[in-house]
Formats: C-alpha cells, structure tokens, sequence
C-alpha cells in the first residue's frame, strides 16, 4: 500500500458580496457552513476544483461594497459537487449553456470560523510585506485566489 504524500494547508481569499453572502450570515448558517455558489469564473472553478482541499484556510473578503476587506476567517468544509444554481432559470447565475449531463461550473463548502475587524485594501498596501499578494495586483477581479503562505500568516498578525 502506497500513501499519499503529506500535502500541507493551503491558503486561499474568496470574495463575496456581503448582501449575498457575508460573514455574519455564514456564521449564522447551519454550522457555520455556507455553499459556495455562482462561481462562474473558469480560473476560480479551477482554484476549487484543482486545488482547494478540505481544511484549507480562507480569508472571507466582502467586496462589491461601500467597505471591502477580510471580514473573517474561514476553511473550506467539502469537497467540490455541481453548483445547482447554472440550471436554475430563476437564479442569477444560470447558465444555459450547462447541463446537467456536462455541468460547467462547481461549488463547495466554506466554514466560517470567526469574524475579524475589517482589513480594507488601503491597510493590506500599507504592508510591504504583502505588496505581492494577488488581491492587491492591478485587474484582479478573480473571486477566488491562492494566498502565498507568508502572507497568510502576515495578516494573521494583523487580525
């Protein structure tokens, strides 16, 4: 019998428009547990589905708001299944180019584990030590995005 090799945490920021989703309704949620829903985004659906894992950390990020920031901390709770939303003619984020047979897009659950103070983009700037992370990059729209360990554990000081 072959084991796999040992794979450590990773990191990862994923965006959510908090009149949708924010920190306080995931932390409300069923355990804490929220479907991570409407990605439609290939490089994002990639990220879930290639490289999220369960028990991977995540900074929850409220955006498309007048406040955007790391609002919490979260971990990823499951693996990848269909998002059911691409064919739900009445949700925002059909898709009828999906089907059923050849779903296009994925979610998963996200476990919110604690709310933080917001850490808006001015202050995760203000630190050098964070000036290369994907969040801060000129035309980053991705709603999901890997979190390089040292800065992870940077604005774990911050929080």
């Amino acid at each position: 019998m072959t084991l796999a090799p040992h794979r450590s945490p990773q990191y990862w920021l994923m965006k959510s428009e908090p009149d949708e989703c924010s920190i306080d309704d995931a932390l409300a949620a069923p355990d804490a547990t929220v479907a991570w829903t409407g990605v439609r985004n290939y490089q994002a659906r990639n990220f879930m589905r290639d490289g999220m894992k369960v028990g991977d950390g995540v900074l929850f990020y409220h955006s498309s708001c007048p406040a955007p920031g790391i609002a919490g901390i979260a971990r990823v709770a499951s693996a990848t299944r269909t998002d059911p939303t691409q064919f739900d003619p009445a949700s925002p984020y059909h898709d009828p180019k999906s089907s059923p047979a050849a779903p296009r897009w994925l979610l998963l659950d996200v476990q919110a584990l604690r709310k933080t103070r917001l850490i808006g983009l001015a202050e995760l700037r203000a630190h050098p030590a964070l000036a290369e992370m994907q969040i801060l990059q000129r035309g980053n729209r991705l709603s999901i995005t890997p979190v390089d360990p040292v800065h992870w554990q940077s604005i774990m000081t911050l929080v």
